[in-house]
């Protein structure tokens, strides 16, 4: 299995200063250490007594920069997907917004295979109900990006659902090939599984009749009414009504 090797400098501190204090050169000594027995052995190799070896840190060092040994892995996975987000925030947002999802997918799934042991930090052993900010970033772009398919009207259930299911989808695959020998892998795989995704989502641009057609429209009227670009028109209780309304008028044939 390969394993993800960032190179990184932390530069000053939150605010913009970028005078390197002595806690910032030692959380940078510990993090790079990190991320070179994450590279080197994998998850089980980044304990805190070989952290503080390594980084030349006595161990209650990592407890006041990081809190735990969970802040630390943290603090290592948000630097290896730092530039995977990066891609994903200058992706290229097109008129095909169907497309759009398709190259995000792929993207998604080469980050994922490419590094595998902070992929599995990142979005597989992040606690119950909470994972690193910026693999929630990736969620909430995806989320954006099945809102624009909703805002065309092409798609099926309400963009909750039809995240969370090519959220499932494209997780499970990359988890299940992680465990696959590069070369053992069938390189089609991750395309016929997007289709089925995107298949079960979006709409086949057939002219449906009223009935079947609700779920698209209850959609594109939720992202026109209430998406980010939409007015104040309406108030805090009035969206929140709208929103479940139109939320069980797009779900119920999804």
């Amino acid at each position: 299995m390969n394993h993800c090797n960032p190179r990184f400098v932390i530069v000053g501190n939150m605010d913009g200063d970028r005078t390197r204090t002595p806690g910032a050169e030692a959380a940078e000594k510990v993090v790079q250490a990190a991320a070179d027995l994450l590279s080197s052995g994998g998850i089980e190799a980044v304990s805190t007594r070989a952290v503080a070896a390594a980084a030349g840190v006595q161990p209650p060092t990592i407890y006041r920069q990081f809190g735990d040994k969970q802040g630390l892995l943290d603090a290592v996975t948000g630097f290896v997907l730092q530039n995977y987000l990066k891609d994903k925030r200058r992706a290229v947002v097109t008129d095909d917004p169907v497309q759009d999802l398709r190259d995000s997918w792929d993207l998604h799934v080469d980050f994922g295979l490419t590094h595998p042991d902070c992929y599995i930090l990142a979005y597989v052993q992040s606690r119950p109900g909470r994972m690193p900010s910026l693999a929630r970033e990736s969620v909430d772009i995806l989320h954006q990006l099945v809102g624009r398919i909703g805002d065309h009207g092409q798609l099926r259930m309400s963009v909750k659902r039809a995240a969370e299911l090519m959220h499932a989808a494209i997780l499970g695959f990359v988890v299940s090939q992680i465990r696959v020998p590069p070369d053992e892998r069938d390189p089609q795989l991750s395309k016929v599984i997007r289709e089925n995704a995107v298949a079960a989502i979006v709409t086949d641009g057939s002219q449906p009749s009223l009935a079947s057609d609700l779920p698209g429209r209850a959609v594109a009227l939720r992202e026109a009414v209430l998406g980010d670009d939409a007015g104040g028109a309406l108030t805090p209780a009035e969206k929140t009504m709208m929103a479940e309304w139109l939320d069980r008028l797009a779900d119920q044939h999804g």
